[in-house]
């Protein structure tokens, strides 16, 4: 039986939202579908009424992504609308488009990811399914002569764990870069045979306690407990996180699960309060399909929101991003 958790609700309101201003993409990761799907993009004058409308509801950080958000063609005045709603921005890219982006994006992001999954451009190539390892490479350079300082995004397989060390020591410390440790997970029928060990857990784990590394402990604890258990979530998914869809559709109650699709039409702030959209946002991690879910982008919030053990064991290594990247100070400010 799933053990009990003992919660007290910190913050009633959503914190995130994942803005898909696309679902197309320029590459074909092993581990992801969205790239297989098709899209349209999202409008600059819908976004400019979302992200008010998000202000409202409380939203602090929007993570603008896709697909390849860098084949948005508007994607630095979509980053413009969100910072004049003085909103946390961040955006993880593949990197085959920033140096063709990097002087109209910069300081428009604040927390800006590189992907980057193996120390050598033929396995990280391989597992992207296009030729990016030498883009990530110039997009750094790019950027830290800019004056950003991104963060590389690893997502962490069975089989590349092996190229932590190399990625940290060859590309993170001498550009005073964080690696970001991203626990792969599984969904529908994606990466469901990548499942992290005990050993994995123990390896990665250990290099979450390195300089210039995060990895939230949480994830690890989570894995460990099994997932979501519908009998006594933890995924905080639909309270916590707005998702947004290229067809400027809200849905719920997550991306992933995509139950159901409810039309924005500039109402968002009065469409999330809705009868409708409560009733599914109160079925967040209940649902069969939330059964041993550990879907990152909604777990992170979601141990952001409920004192439990997980916001216990998340708070250290959230502490230690914060003060690396200085973005602690924003989410104060009003």
């Amino acid at each position: 039986m799933p053990r009990k958790l003992i919660a007290v609700r910190l913050i009633s309101h959503p914190v995130l939202c994942n803005y898909y201003v696309t679902y197309r993409c320029n590459a074909a990761c092993s581990f992801c579908d969205i790239w297989e799907r098709p899209s349209p993009y999202v409008t600059l004058a819908n976004a400019e009424q979302n992200l008010h409308d998000l202000r409202r509801l409380g939203v602090r950080v929007v993570d603008f992504t896709g697909g390849e958000p860098l084949l948005h063609r508007q994607i630095d005045q979509l980053l413009a609308l969100a910072k004049r709603q003085k909103l946390i921005t961040t955006l993880t890219t593949n990197g085959l488009l920033y140096p063709k982006w990097a002087e109209r994006l910069r300081g428009k992001v604040d927390m800006l990811h590189f992907s980057l999954d193996y120390a050598d451009a033929e396995r990280h190539n391989a597992a992207r399914g296009v030729a990016c390892f030498d883009k990530v490479m110039e997009s750094i350079q790019i950027a830290r002569a800019l004056g950003e300082r991104p963060d590389i995004l690893f997502t962490a397989f069975p089989d590349n764990l092996d190229h932590i060390g190399r990625v940290w020591e060859e590309v993170c410390l001498p550009n005073d870069l964080v690696l970001i440790l991203n626990p792969v997970f599984s969904y529908g029928d994606v990466a469901d045979d990548a499942q992290l060990n005990a050993d994995a857990l123990a390896t990665l784990r250990a290099w979450g306690k390195r300089k210039n590394v995060y990895l939230n402990e949480a994830f690890l604890q989570l894995r460990t407990d099994g997932g979501n258990h519908t009998a006594a979530p933890v995924c905080r998914a639909g309270s916590t996180t707005v998702v947004i869809s290229p067809e400027n559709t809200l849905v719920l109650p997550c991306y992933h699960l995509g139950q159901q699709e409810f039309p924005i039409e500039n109402q968002l702030y009065h469409l999330y309060r809705t009868e409708a959209v409560q009733r599914l946002v109160a079925q967040e991690g209940r649902l069969p399909a939330c059964e041993g879910c550990t879907i990152n982008c909604y777990m992170q919030p979601s141990f952001a929101v409920e004192m439990n053990r997980y916001w216990w064991k998340a708070l250290p290594s959230t502490l230690k991003y914060n003060y690396m990247k200085g973005t602690w100070k924003q989410l104060f400010a009003r």
